[in-house]
């Protein structure tokens, strides 16, 4: 699959499914538009449910294959998808700007994320092990020595979205290959082709037979099922809206599954704030990926004392950035990942406006680009304080109550992080302490992650948290082995 030919895209007429690692040509009649133009850019191969049972079934037999890979071959496979990333950058960031519609900083980023994503994992593959436990607590465990180690789980199923169709796929696959659990993938509809490029690249490491399938299997409802309701799969692990998350949860039977359902993300700026950074930052926060990120800036809380300033200050600089065709280099502002949903935001908008509240810049429609939007007095009730709105769009309030702004922000039946510009270290602590969120970032926006850190929400933002290291221990199980002197 080269897509890449003198610095463009080649609009190749057909691309692979990943069936137990080998590229299976069949059914090409998914279609995967270029986001700015809306032309077609690739046609994908289609699974249906037989080749989705194949894919579980190859993977049920790499089981015990992919548990006994001894770790530093684990290590190196995700090492070697680090050294085809960086020799194949250029093309991974031309893909992420035609199927997702990325702006080329965003897609840079992105890339880099990934990179950084598996040799994290390269490096927690040889770091999987246990403790010994002392056994004699009472006379009658004495004679017992003890220990544990993790073990793979099995076989998991992972589905993602199509805002980061490298970054969020990587955070499934870099660390169950790293615990030895062979994993069936569905990739967005939307954004496919990035999911399948990695499974290019990892169709060429020594890995079991059986290690991975990646397939795409639009408008097949049984076929998407067995990636939720097949018990030979061990965990599934999910990223996408809560209503979906949620309702695939209750029809998951008894495996554990994992869920980051993105969120409302709150940012507050105390009195005290360095104004030019906290405006900076938030410009950044709700405006990077147009606003297609779970942890987007969505919610800004600014003390009555600085509310005037910062507002000016942030209209401006949102007033000014620049959008259009993401290939540029200084477009900030690129395409949604529909016209559907560009009409939405547009429309939350308007309903905000007519409920009370004040648009102060943006908010102008043309085609699936929206000009990124700041209003003031959102009511309590409108779809832009309550949901996700996943576009350019930030919300102002204004507090004087420092614990109130803290209950404002847990007014939410979100949580997934919040971001606080502030320097008094007892409020700090207060935040950390009565938030309702999975992560709290001092001094910097809700957008903020590393990706070796615990990152996840609590409430309708999901279950359960991603970061190499934490993913690693949901595809693990404990393992006690008690040995008794004789």
């Amino acid at each position: 699959m080269q897509l890449l030919c003198t610095g463009s895209v080649v609009m190749t007429q057909s691309l692979p499914y990943y069936l137990a690692n080998q590229a299976v040509f069949a059914n090409e009649d998914l279609e995967v538009l270029d986001k700015h133009t809306g032309e077609v850019a690739w046609r994908v191969a289609n699974a249906d449910d037989a080749v989705v049972d194949k894919a579980v079934a190859a993977a049920v037999k790499a089981t015990r294959p992919m548990a006994e890979l001894p770790s530093h071959k684990r290590r190196d496979a995700l090492l070697h998808c680090v050294k085809r990333f960086r020799e194949r950058e250029e093309e991974l960031i031309e893909v992420l700007i035609v199927e997702g519609g990325k702006v080329r900083r965003d897609a840079k980023g992105e890339v880099t994320r990934l990179i950084e994503t598996f040799l994290v994992a390269a490096e927690e593959a040889t770091r999987v092990g246990g403790e010994v436990i002392p056994m004699d607590i009472s006379p009658r465990s004495e004679k017992f020595s003890g220990m544990w180690k993790r073990v793979p789980i099995g076989p998991v199923s992972f589905i993602t979205p199509f805002n980061f169709p490298y970054n969020l796929v990587a955070h499934k696959i870099a660390p169950a290959i790293a615990a030895g659990c062979p994993f069936i993938l569905k990739p967005a509809e939307k954004t496919p082709v990035g999911a399948l490029l990695l499974g290019e690249i990892l169709a060429e490491c020594d890995l079991p037979e059986g290690a991975f399938s990646i397939v795409n299997v639009d408008g097949d409802d049984t076929a998407r099922a067995r990636f939720t309701e097949d018990d030979r799969l061990k965990l599934m692990s999910f990223t996408g809206s809560d209503k979906v998350g949620w309702m695939l949860k209750s029809k998951a039977g008894k495996k554990p599954v994992v869920m980051e359902l993105g969120g409302n993300a709150s940012c507050l700026i105390d009195h005290d704030a360095d104004l030019e950074d906290a405006v900076g930052r938030v410009v950044f926060g709700g405006f990077y990926q147009s606003g297609q990120s779970c942890v987007s800036v969505q919610r800004v809380l600014v003390h009555a004392d600085i509310y005037d300033t910062f507002s000016t200050k942030l209209c401006e600089q949102v007033g000014n950035l620049p959008g259009g065709d993401p290939r540029d280099e200084d477009t900030w502002i690129g395409p949604l990942i529909t016209e559907d949903d560009a009409k939405r935001v547009v429309d939350w908008i308007q309903e905000a406006v007519d409920g009370g509240g004040k648009l102060l810049v943006g908010g102008k429609r043309e085609g699936n680009i929206v000009r990124p939007a700041v209003v003031e007095n959102v009511p309590a009730d409108s779809k832009l304080r309550e949901e996700e709105v996943f576009g350019p769009v930030v919300t102002l309030e204004k507090f004087s109550d420092f614990d109130a702004a803290i209950d404002a922000i847990n007014d939410s039946r979100y949580g997934l992080q919040a971001g606080l510009f502030i320097r008094d270290i007892s409020k700090i602590n207060k935040a950390w302490n009565r938030l309702e969120v999975g992560g709290v970032i001092i001094n910097d926006v809700p957008s903020f992650r590393v990706d070796h850190m615990p990152y996840g929400g609590v409430k309708d933002s999901g279950l359960g948290r991603e970061g190499i290291r934490y993913a690693i221990e949901d595809m693990t199980e404990i393992r006690l082995l008690a040995i008794r002197d004789v």
